[in-house]
């Protein structure tokens, strides 16, 4: 008698058919999409990382056997559809439609089904065929090709950043795109509500943290730039900075300062304003001119800072006798020497502040010189805004024909010649493109003031001579106190 084994029976093999595709559709579902790991991008499309299914060395032996059953029972069914014994289709379709429902009761992220063949990375155009792959971007890559545009390594975190279409690592983009503070070279930190928050220089586009305004961080007193961690300043002794571009063309005592101020008292001359009186002209440490202000019954002083005094008169003034030396970051060995200033005229003596660079120095004695020639020439009970305004056209005047000699020096007077043909102590070798530079600074300062007196009234008088001419201002403000309009 033979034994053998009974032919499973329809509902058995249905069973087996069934699970086998649950664990194939469900594990795979919930093994694949479950442990694919989302990148972050802000404001981009959706990143995911996908894995590939396991193969068959990582299954159990009893599924390699469920496996093995259920492609019997498939081929079993062949047969028997080839012989007519089959049952309806409907049955196979409702199985499989029962599987796919029993799945979908896992939790599970939807991964993208995209057809092998079309899987071409974005980084190496090649096929990326089986394994791990990201979908970014609007196209596919093989994980070793997405990379930073800027490192050019292969970027493994879970976010990262996008400029233009270029994909960054987020410490790479911030390198690139974050502002640094030209002072600390620090990154710029963000305020309260996440905005990168800085202060710029409006002529030096120099950008900083808004903490170096107040932790005591250098400013030179010429160019007002603040001093940075890499660049030491030059401590002037009287509180003041002074930056090394601004130092290279400094003015530091009386006696160098002579020659500069006869050039600007023979601009004078060429536009037929000769200042007849010789005026003496000290150069001072800031307590000093300080001293002078206080001893002035008259007169209107810039603030916050006062450069320039037009003495009216006597006084004892300290005055810088001999050059100082630079010791470290500090000048040293500084010589002043009093002087008795005695009252010959409306004028007893003009006063500059020491360590400014040659053109700041010499529109400070410009303005000061034309203090002088007004009240030598009668002009009395001006305002501050005609006085400080008018003296303000000189000093740009003179700097101009310093820095753009071209451009006009001594507007529409019509009995000036030329400031190129008037001796300038900037002559001697040129001026380089730093002191250029500085010039047009101090000519934007002018420009820009905000102060009534000194910012209103240059814009004031600067129209009336631009449209009049500077002689025919002038008459105007000795008989009517104003300008013409």
């Amino acid at each position: 008698m033979k034994v053998g084994h009974m032919p499973p029976s329809r509902n058995m093999r249905r069973s087996w058919f069934m699970k086998w595709i649950s664990k194939l559709f469900g594990g795979g579902s919930s093994r694949g999409a479950s442990n694919g790991r989302r990148l972050r991008i802000s404001g981009e499309e959706n990143t995911f990382w996908h894995e590939p299914a396991r193969s068959m060395d990582d299954q159990s032996k009893a599924e390699k056997e469920e496996l093995d059953r259920a492609i019997a029972l498939s081929l079993a069914e062949n047969g028997k559809r080839r012989n007519g014994q089959c049952d309806n289709d409907e049955d196979l379709d409702r199985a499989l439609r029962e599987s796919l429902s029993m799945s979908a009761s896992h939790p599970y992220n939807p991964v993208q089904c995209v057809p092998r063949d079309s899987r071409v990375c974005g980084g190496c155009n090649k096929e990326i065929g089986y394994g791990h792959y990201l979908s970014c971007m609007g196209a596919f890559w093989h994980p070793q090709c997405f990379r930073c545009h800027a490192c050019g390594l292969p970027i493994c975190e879970k976010e990262f950043s996008l400029s233009g279409s270029h994909p960054y690592h987020k410490s790479c983009h911030k390198e690139l795109h974050h502002p640094k503070c030209d002072v600390c070279h620090q990154f710029i930190p963000t305020n309260r509500s996440g905005l990168i928050e800085y202060r710029a220089h409006p002529f030096w586009r120099q950008n900083y943290c808004p903490s170096h305004e107040h932790d005591n961080t250098p400013r030179c007193c010429s160019c007002e730039r603040l001093e940075t961690r890499s660049v030491k300043y030059i401590s002037l002794g009287d509180g003041r900075s002074l930056c090394l571009e601004c130092l290279d063309s400094a003015i530091m005592d009386t006696g160098e300062c002579q020659p500069l101020y006869h050039s600007i008292r023979d601009y004078y001359e060429g536009m037929y304003m000769k200042i007849d009186q010789q005026i003496p002209m000290l150069l001072v440490e800031r307590q000093a001119l300080n001293e002078a202000i206080e001893g002035e019954k008259d007169g209107h002083h810039h603030m916050p800072e006062t450069r320039g005094l037009c003495l009216s008169e006597e006084q004892t003034v300290s005055s810088i006798h001999r050059k100082p030396k630079i010791g470290g970051n500090r000048v040293v060995d500084m010589r002043t020497h009093p002087q008795k200033l005695t009252r010959r005229c409306e004028v007893t003596a003009i006063l500059v502040l020491y360590g400014l660079p040659r053109l700041l120095t010499g529109s400070i004695l410009a303005h000061e010189l034309m203090h002088g020639w007004l009240r030598l020439k009668g002009y009395r009970n001006l305002s501050p805004v005609v006085e400080e305004g008018i003296c303000q056209v000189l000093s740009h005047m003179w700097l101009e024909s310093e820095v753009m000699p071209e451009s006009r020096s001594m507007p529409a007077t019509n009995i000036a010649s030329s400031s190129s043909s008037l001796p300038s102590s900037g002559k001697k070798g040129g001026k380089s493109d730093i002191e250029k530079r500085l010039g047009e600074f101090f000519l934007h300062q002018i420009a820009h003031d905000i102060s009534p007196a000194y910012g209103e009234g240059f814009r004031a008088a600067n129209a009336a001579v631009l449209k009049f001419g500077l002689r025919r201002t002038l008459d105007h403000i000795r008989f009517t106190g104003g300008f013409p309009e």
